[in-house]
């Protein structure tokens, strides 16, 4: 194993140690995941809520208990009333949004998004029917209310209401005895995503709950498969919550297995149920009191991703009239829409684009160069393109330095054939000494072409972040690829191949396939100036990683990988075009004229010598 292939190894590592390194999460993290486990033994008492009706007769409420007769007529009365009360749907939508509330439950019962379609050109709905539900637990007059299983009144005298110039309410009514009622107001304004719910409790006083001033709100959710690669679209499907005036958090969406419930005994912003493109959130005018949160994975051939869950505590003065604000946002995942909408409540955090570094570049750069250009230009695939060329443009003198510093290395390979040839394997450590002292009389580095390909990688590691969750590529095609926001399979089989299956999936990828090949052909031909002594089993291991980076991208997106494949071809033309500019006699002549001329010495140096002389005078 020579030089070049333990540096080429080692650079390798190095890659992957910073891009963990970048990933790691901070202290700060640390120490606010580790207080919030400590913490879930101080509220055990919150899952006390999920046996509510079950420890009802163990209950005290105003002094009085229930009996089993009040709970068999309770259920009896639910049960009668969902039997003989037609279930209505009013209908509120503007031009973005259709919210459909359902007069069982008074609770939004499905949201299509209008200006979008699934992979198989069908509505988007972010829900539907009774793969959701929003309500209330609560005891009146001792008795369990459950408002999800209770018919509500509409308000309004017409089952569809459009939004068109100014903003519309469509309310539901839950009545109870005397001049007691809940009512939900929904509210749309036109050309906005957003749903006001204003919550109005009236005479309802005394109305009673677990917890001594706070009101738990269900809200569940079955998140439904709306891409083509269901195994990407679930990578990015998962829960995200703002912990009161502190950072955004998230469960982890590549888990393969449920993960433990989160109980946040502190004050909540917002909860939000996100799919790869598009979320349903959930903001309180200020805050939540607390909340308990939960995600569950849905199995294959489900038409469900994953299921959501939360409880959040809504602050409650038992007042005779009292009115909860609410807000909700159904809309798409876009970068810019939200910062300018939600930018205080960084609701833009939905977007992936990754950390630390990685972040910036996404945010300061590759949006808005990429939101540009999108006002100009149609077809996305051009865009892509444009954006590549820019890319390696601005990185141009990297790419020069790098190429230079290949260059030398090439001119200087017969000297190091004669270095090896004069000493033999065995006394490998006296051989790199020769050879870094050749370096250093030339003034060669050899990390001189490695360093400013590292200095790139945060671009390539940003174009991984953002090109999966772009919105803006979502169904948008070139050339062959209907989609560049998924996989463009130009191959596909129903076999299922161990191991294969899972990580490379049941396609070919061809922008992939692509990407791999000009990875592989731009490495070689940069190689060629590498010693013929190698062996011939560490000359193949340069191309393990475009191999394994072909399996982990297949399922990708297709614009990801065809901006991989951009970036290879423009690096193997610019190097083409460097080489006609740069003379290696010329070169080979410049490097040895630096070996004959004597080293300046430092400053350092000059005042050691002086030092030393000192020293042997006085002697």
């Amino acid at each position: 194993m020579d030089r070049n292939t333990i540096f080429g190894i080692i650079l390798i590592a190095g890659i992957f140690i910073i891009w963990g390194v970048l990933n790691k999460p901070s202290s700060e993290e640390l120490e606010k995941q580790k207080a919030m486990r400590d913490s879930l033994a101080l509220v055990e008492q919150i899952k006390q809520k999920e046996q509510e009706i079950e420890a009802l007769k163990k209950q005290q409420f105003d002094g009085g208990e229930p009996t089993a007769v009040d709970v068999e007529s309770t259920k009896k009365e639910a049960l009668v009333e969902e039997d003989t009360i037609e279930n209505r749907i009013f209908t509120i939508e503007n031009d973005l949004i259709s919210l459909k509330v359902s007069e069982k439950g008074g609770r939004p019962y499905s949201v299509q998004l209008k200006n979008y379609q699934t992979h198989d050109s069908l509505p988007i709905y972010l829900f539907h029917g009774d793969s959701s539900s929003f309500g209330f637990n609560f005891f009146i007059n001792n008795r369990p209310v459950n408002t999800n299983t209770r018919f509500f009144k509409s308000q309004s005298e017409k089952a569809i209401i459009k939004v068109k110039d100014k903003p519309e309410t469509l309310s539901m009514r839950l009545e109870f005895e005397g001049d007691k009622y809940i009512e939900y107001r929904y509210t749309l304004e036109p050309g906005k995503y957003q749903v006001d719910m204003d919550i109005e409790l009236n005479g309802m006083s005394d109305l009673a709950t677990q917890r001594t001033g706070v009101l738990d709100l269900n809200w569940m959710i079955y998140s439904p498969q709306q891409e083509k690669g269901r195994d990407n679209e679930s990578n990015y499907t998962t829960l995200y919550y703002k912990l009161y005036e502190d950072d955004v958090d998230f469960f982890n969406a590549r888990t393969k297995k449920d993960p433990k419930p989160e109980i946040i005994p502190t004050r909540v912003e917002w909860v939000a149920y996100k799919d790869q493109f598009f979320s349903s959130v959930l903001m309180a005018d200020d805050s939540f009191v607390d909340a308990e949160m939960q995600l569950g994975l849905m199995p294959q051939g489900s038409q469900y991703i994953k299921r959501f869950e939360s409880t959040l505590g809504l602050s409650y003065n038992q007042e005779y009239n009292e009115v909860i604000p609410l807000h909700f946002y159904f809309g798409p995942n876009k970068y810019k829409l939200l910062k300018k909408q939600y930018g205080d409540k960084q609701l833009q955090d939905l977007v992936t684009v990754g950390k630390g570094i990685i972040k910036w570049i996404n945010q300061i750069v590759i949006i808005n160069l990429f939101d540009f250009l999108s006002k100009y230009i149609g077809n996305y695939g051009i865009i892509i393109l444009i954006m590549t060329i820019i890319i390696k443009v601005i990185l141009l003198p990297l790419t020069f330095k790098s190429f230079m510093s290949t260059a030398k290395m090439k001119v200087l390979k017969p000297q190091i054939d004669k270095i090896n040839e004069k000493i033999p394997k065995e006394k490998a450590m006296e051989r790199q000494q020769a050879t870094m002292a050749l370096y250093k009389k030339v003034g060669v580095s050899p990390l001189g072409g490695c360093l400013p390909m590292l200095l790139q990688m945060p671009i390539l590691f940003a174009m991984f972040r953002f090109f999966p969750t772009s919105i803006e590529l979502r169904q948008e095609g070139f050339l062959w690829a209907h989609d560049l926001s998924t996989y463009d399979s130009v191959l596909e089989w129903d076999t299922y191949i161990p191991f294969l299956s899972n990580t490379f999936g049941n396609h070919l990828s061809l922008f992939t396939l692509l990407m791999t090949i000009s990875t592989i052909l731009t490495m070689k031909i940069n190689n060629q100036a590498q010693s013929s002594q190698q062996m011939p089993g560490m000359q193949s291991m340069m191309y393990v990683m475009p191999i394994m980076f072909m399996f982990i991208l297949n399922k990708f997106s297709a614009g990801l990988t065809y901006y991989y494949f951009l970036a290879n071809l423009i690096t193997f033309g610019q190097n083409l075009l460097f080489k006609q500019f740069i003379d290696e006699e010329e070169l080979l002549q410049k490097l040895e004229s630096k070996k004959a001329k004597p080293k300046k010495k430092s400053n350092f140096q000059r005042r050691m010598e002086e030092l030393a002389r000192q020293q042997a005078s006085r002697r």
